[in-house]
């Protein structure tokens, strides 16, 4: 959840409900509250009924979602550590883990509460953070002035993407990224498309941008017609961005730093490919042949 976020007020359900029913887009209702597009389009699809989007009963149903929120358990059990284990273990994020776990209304938890069960872990014998993509390396906290990737120029962040992409209702809105060999020796560029879920994997001999553009045009450009929206995290490798969007007819777009969970299928997959090539993995040594047989499984 972003910093000084706020839920929606009756006031402003009572103006969506006016809006749409006048015929605005969701970004032009967007616009005149204030609020992003995917919270527009998100707040409609969670309360809409029978009878479409009403504000009184958006309220009532936001209201109860709220209600037993409240009741989940504050405490974390062993069988829900159990399932972050397992998800560390798939080389999900830390934000990821808690993001699904409060989408699926399972526990709503903070990446820091999580973070620090690791640590207790580690301090009390344990090994939970050897299972953490930074191998226990120092956390840099994401208010720190030098967190995050270097900035891309011409990034066009997520928030700008149509909400429609966020429904997987349509073919060709794809989500790319890197699989990185060892010691950086070679890469695999994972390429899924968030609706069929299928996949493309290509190998490059580094993640440099150039390389990555040529796997990336490469591999869509015989699906062009089925290339939409492109989204990638803020690494550099994909500093071609906007010739890659220009090769494809598509939409570039970057999720927001430390916000994994918006590219959750992506980085799905590449904990499923690393079953098969896992962190040891030099991908200038892997054939080509074992790379198709993992992309066809």
């Amino acid at each position: 959840m972003a910093k000084g976020y706020r839920h929606l007020s009756h006031e402003e359900r009572c103006q969506i409900h006016a809006l749409r029913k006048r015929g605005d887009s969701t970004r032009a209702i967007a616009r005149q509250l204030g609020r992003s597009p995917s919270t527009i389009s998100r707040e409609v699809r969670r309360n809409s009924g029978g009878r479409g989007y009403r504000y009184k009963q958006a309220d009532r149903l936001a209201r109860e979602r709220r209600r037993k929120a409240s009741l989940q358990p504050r405490k974390i059990t062993a069988a829900l550590w159990a399932c972050v284990t397992e998800k560390l273990a798939l080389h999900w994020s830390l934000e990821q883990i808690a993001g699904r776990l409060g989408h699926e209304r399972v526990v709503a938890v903070s990446t820091t509460w999580i973070y620090r069960y690791i640590w207790s872990n580690r301090a009390a014998g344990g090994s939970l953070y050897k299972l953490l993509r930074r191998s226990g390396k120092r956390y840099n906290r994401r208010s720190k002035s030098g967190a995050g990737r270097g900035l891309i120029p011409g990034r066009v962040d997520i928030s700008e993407r149509d909400p429609i992409v966020e429904e997987k209702t349509r073919i060709g809105d794809w989500e790319v990224d890197t699989i990185i060999g060892s010691q950086h020796q070679g890469a695999l560029v994972s390429m899924v498309d968030r609706a069929s879920k299928f996949t493309f994997l290509a190998q490059v001999s580094s993640k440099a941008a150039i390389g990555v553009r040529r796997a990336i045009v490469a591999c869509l450009k015989p699906v062009k017609d089925k290339v939409l929206t492109i989204t990638a995290d803020n690494g550099k490798e994909f500093a071609h961005h906007r010739r890659i969007a220009q090769a494809l007819s598509a939409s570039f777009y970057f999720a927001q730093p430390y916000h994994s969970w918006e590219r959750g299928l992506n980085e799905h997959t590449n904990g499923l490919v690393r079953q098969y090539f896992p962190k040891a993995t030099n991908f200038r040594t892997v054939e080509p042949a074992a790379v198709m047989r993992v992309q066809s499984l």
